[in-house]
C-alpha cells in the first residue's frame, strides 16, 4: 500500500494484494493519516487489489465515513471487476456515491 499526498486537493491510497482481516487495520491507519491533511478528496486506487473480504469492505466504508465527517469525498479508481460486483451486491457502491451532506448555513434563521 502506498500513500500519495502530492496532489494539492487529493490524497491517494494505492491498495494492492488482499484487503482482508490481516490488512484492514493498516488501511484504517493510512486513511486516518491521509485525511489528517484535510484533502478535498480521498482517492482509493484499487487497480492492484486481488481479493477483498467483509473486513476489507468495511475498511472502504470506514474511509467513506471518516471522509464524510471531514466534508471530503471518496472516489474509487480502477475498480477490479470482482470488486465492482461486490460493491453492487452489498450496496456499498451506492453509499460511496452519496453526495456530501450540505453544511448548515450559520446565517439561516429558524422559524
Amino acid at each position: 500500500m502506498t500513500t500519495d499526498t502530492n496532489a494539492p486537493q487529493d490524497a491517494v491510497l494505492r491498495l494492492a494484494g488482499d484487503l482482508d482481516f490481516q490488512t484492514a487495520a493498516l488501511v484504517h491507519q493510512q486513511v486516518d493519516l491521509a485525511l489528517a491533511a484535510r484533502p478535498a478528496q480521498l482517492v482509493l486506487d484499487l487497480r492492484g487489489l486481488t481479493f477483498i473480504d467483509s473486513t476489507g469492505l468495511a475498511a472502504i466504508v470506514y474511509a467513506w465515513r471518516v471522509a464524510q465527517e471531514q466534508q471530503a469525498t471518496v472516489r474509487l479508481h480502477e475498480v477490479p471487476a470482482f470488486l465492482a460486483s461486490v460493491l453492487d451486491i452489498t450496496g456499498v457502491g451506492e453509499l460511496l456515491a452519496r453526495p456530501l451532506p450540505e453544511a448548515a448555513d450559520p446565517d439561516a434563521s429558524t422559524a
